[in-house]
């Protein structure tokens, strides 16, 4: 087997390594056996909210479990296919089982990035907020950029998304926007996405075309499941209706429907408002269970209450990411060091890479380098 595709089989080895120790693949047939037991209890769906639960996570280890076989029976079978067309000189052969070889790399690596997605609200769906910072109409429209890349972002990804609040800017763009996006692992992949986002460009406002830099905030926590039980006592909130200021058509509205709850003891605010005034309201506090919720969850996860308290405020120092359109094109994460010069790409949803090194900054590379210690 030449070098390059004995490489990749390495590659595709060390990913099912680290999915088999995120797996704990050696008693992951013991705990199917278990699951499987419990199913069978004639009892179980007399707790609805349990069975359902227990059939997710039974579920979920059948996936890791389907992934991991699919994967090795896959490297084999190719590897196989190498040997056999190099003993019989069929060139053919050997280049399509390399090819496939490649593709299996891609996957394994990207199944290895999904395996980090195990923490307590990682599957939830999420809610997403973006916020211009100081500099006027240059980080509205940045602000709008921004909230129009994460719409892309999670249209590929099959993600459903739906627009809570929007606050048009005086002359362009968007002062701040709340989405909520649906989806298995939404609340996983976007929650590196909290921080500050730099633009460096030639202003389309600057009639001197002098180069500009703006900034803005993305504010990413999860929606709170059903059985998570958060309480919020009505004598620390602060309810108040207002007519909606949003970008025109469909988000104006016409009466004072909009509302907005302020969590006095945080000093949170949320806002919604796009349909009736009652639904506003139960789609404020949901939003508002969910924001401390994550606070919550900052509390017992230092890695990321450390990320919340270095995003600071939307300006120098803070940010966690660059977008330069001039005089160079190039996108770079400042904690991962991950980069690109497809600016355009990014700004059209292409966030995958930069999400996926950061979730596997700490945990992958932790694992892979014990793995390679081994």
């Amino acid at each position: 087997m030449r070098a390059d595709a004995q490489n990749t089989v390495e590659e595709i080895r060390k990913s099912l390594n680290l999915l088999g120790q995120r797996l704990d693949w050696e008693t992951a047939p013991h705990r199917l056996e278990e699951f499987d037991a419990r199913v069978e209890d004639p009892n179980l769906w007399n707790d609805p909210d349990a069975a359902q639960k227990l059939m997710r996570d039974r579920q979920s280890l059948v996936d890791a479990m389907e992934t991991y076989r699919g994967i090795e029976r896959e490297m084999n079978d190719n590897v196989e296919l190498i040997e056999l067309g190099e003993m019989e000189g069929d060139a053919e052969v050997v280049a399509e089982a390399e090819a496939a070889l490649k593709a299996l790399a891609e996957r394994a690596a990207a199944k290895e990035i999904e395996a980090l997605l195990d923490g307590e609200a990682d599957a939830n769906d999420t809610f997403l907020e973006v916020n211009a910072g100081a500099g006027g109409t240059e980080s509205c429209d940045w602000a709008s950029m921004l909230a129009r890349m994460y719409v892309r972002w999670a249209e590929k990804k099959g993600y459903k998304v739906e627009l809570q609040s929007e606050s048009a800017g005086e002359e362009a763009g968007i002062k701040s926007a709340t989405y909520k996006i649906s989806g298995h692992n939404a609340y996983g992949w976007l929650k590196s996405e909290s921080g500050v986002h730099r633009l460096v460009r030639i202003s389309p406002y600057d009639s001197a075309a002098r180069r500009h830099t703006s900034f803005s905030s993305v504010w990413v926590y999860p929606v709170v499941d059903d059985n998570i039980e958060i309480e919020v006592n009505p004598s620390e909130i602060r309810l108040d209706t207002y007519r909606s200021s949003g970008a025109g058509g469909q988000h104006v509205n016409t009466t004072d429907s909009a509302v907005r709850i302020t969590h006095i003891p945080t000093g949170i605010v949320v806002t919604s408002s796009e349909k009736s005034q009652h639904q506003n309201r139960d789609i404020a506090m949901k939003a508002l269970k969910s924001r401390l919720y994550q606070m919550e969850l900052e509390r017992r996860t230092a890695s990321i209450q450390e990320a919340h308290e270095a995003k600071g405020d939307a300006g120098w120092g803070n940010q966690i990411r660059s977008y330069v359109l001039q005089p160079y094109q190039m996108v770079k994460d400042l904690r991962t060091g991950h980069e690109t010069s497809d600016s355009q790409g990014v700004l059209d949803g292409d966030l995958d890479p930069f999400m996926g090194a950061v979730l596997a900054l700490g945990v992958a590379g932790k694992s892979r380098s014990e793995a390679n210690a081994e």
